[in-house]
């Protein structure tokens, strides 16, 4: 291998591994227990990434894998294509256990970080990032959220550095109910 190739290689490497990691002055949650954060949570808003445009009725359900890995299903509905859309993939943690940072893939050995920056005490609402604050989601286990909860959870975002006044609410109602 020339040093040309390995010094590509590195940089690939590291854009990678920069790609699994917590943004400036971001904490993910301690104490988290996984088990009572799989099932299925609602997309309430999002900042806007090409892989999500357009969606409604975004959903992600997190399950157990044999192999202890979390199996990732997203879906969304699309107006434009009268279709659902639906993508799997596989988590796992970045370290411990009971911190909630996982990095997830979606296509093959390429993972991202899921940051999960606030969580409820009953588990039922999460604000979660990417490794960049390009990356923000308000989750649910409701389709819907208490406007105050919204409220909060945009401010606590905001507080931290994302630019909240790009999200994206999600319409939760904009599509057959059959799939």
């Amino acid at each position: 291998m020339t040093k040309l190739s390995k010094l590509l290689l590195c940089l690939v490497l590291l854009g990678v591994a920069g790609c699994t990691g917590v943004p400036e002055n971001v904490e993910p949650v301690q104490n988290f227990q996984l088990n009572r954060y799989l099932g299925k949570w609602y997309e309430i808003a999002r900042l806007d990434h090409s892989f999500e445009r357009g969606l409604s009725r975004v959903t992600a359900e997190y399950s157990l894998n044999p192999d202890g890995s979390v199996r990732v299903v997203n879906r969304g509905y699309s107006r434009e294509q009268d279709k659902w859309k639906q993508v799997e993939g596989r988590a796992t943690f970045v370290d411990s256990e009971d911190v909630g940072h996982l990095k997830v893939s979606f296509f093959g050995p390429f993972y991202a970080s899921y940051v999960i920056v606030e969580l409820d005490k009953d588990y039922q609402y999460a604000l979660v990032s990417g490794y960049s604050k390009s990356y923000l989601w308000i989750l649910s286990r409701t389709p819907s959220l208490p406007q105050s909860t919204v409220n909060e959870l945009v401010q606590r975002a905001a507080a931290l550095g994302y630019q909240t006044g790009r999200l994206i609410f999600v319409d939760q109602a904009a599509a057959p109910a059959t799939q």
